[in-house]
């Protein structure tokens, strides 16, 4: 990553930029203070976009972009703080995991550039300690990172409850039509007996029954649900015995 035109830091800073912005540090040498920051990422951004922050030993900022150092620096984490509050808001009005989710698609990545930003601005602390300024910029972005951090987690809790919560419902949707179509089946069986002998006897085919007397229909529909009724008790300790077994 080039410096603006103009900079002149230390070669022992110098050499230690790369092609690209790398990630979220800063660098101290011979009094002056280069702090390499992210700008707000997005939920589909691949690379990150880095801009500049120097200090000079005579403690005047400037900045890779804008005018004003540590106006520009103070707008940067003003974005971050701006973004922070708006997941925090939707986050509290979220009601469905399809919100939790995109609440954390954009949270992950915040609170990632956050944290990293706290530990940029923390090592500039540390090796400046004097600069009242860095002070207020770090307690800043930390607490902006525990915003981060809390919308994560509370986002993650959200988005698992409710997933748990649709599971559920699916649950008791589930047992209620296994019990309906159990019942189902029971009925089946109760008259599957008549059924096959009232087509047996349906047909056309002399089977000697034809000028019985009223007795033998009713003997007949008799043995038909005592039939049924047997295969009905059969099917019920059948399925008290699976459930006993899956218990």
């Amino acid at each position: 990553m080039k410096l603006p035109a103009g900079w002149t830091l230390p070669q022992k800073i110098q050499d230690r930029l790369g092609d690209k912005p790398g990630r979220q540090r800063a660098m101290i040498a011979d009094g002056h203070l280069l702090i390499i920051l992210h700008k707000l990422p997005g939920a589909e951004d691949a690379e990150r976009t880095g801009v500049l922050f120097w200090r000079n030993p005579e403690g005047e900022w400037r900045a890779s972009e804008g005018k004003g150092g540590l106006v520009v620096l103070k707008k940067h984490l003003s974005d971050y703080d701006e973004a922070a509050e708006t997941l925090e808001q939707k986050y509290e009005s979220a009601s469905s995991a399809r919100v939790y989710f995109e609440i954390l698609q954009l949270a992950i990545p915040l609170h990632r550039a956050a944290k990293n930003m706290l530990a940029a601005l923390q090592t500039a602390r540390e090796g400046l300690p004097d600069v009242k300024e860095i002070i207020s910029l770090r307690d800043e972005a930390s607490e902006i990172t525990l915003t981060c951090e809390l919308v994560e987690e509370d986002s993650r809790v959200g988005l698992d409850y409710d997933m748990a919560r649709k599971a559920d419902a699916q649950a008791r949707i589930s047992r209620i039509q296994a019990v309906a179509s159990h019942r189902l089946n029971l009925l089946a069986a109760l008259f599957l007996p008549i059924t096959a002998l009232a087509s047996v006897l349906g047909m056309n085919l002399r089977h000697g029954l034809e000028d019985s007397a009223s007795w033998a229909f009713w003997m007949i529909l008799t043995i038909g649900l005592l039939i049924g009724l047997f295969i009905v008790l059969l099917l019920t300790k059948g399925n008290d015995e699976d459930e006993g077994a899956s218990h």
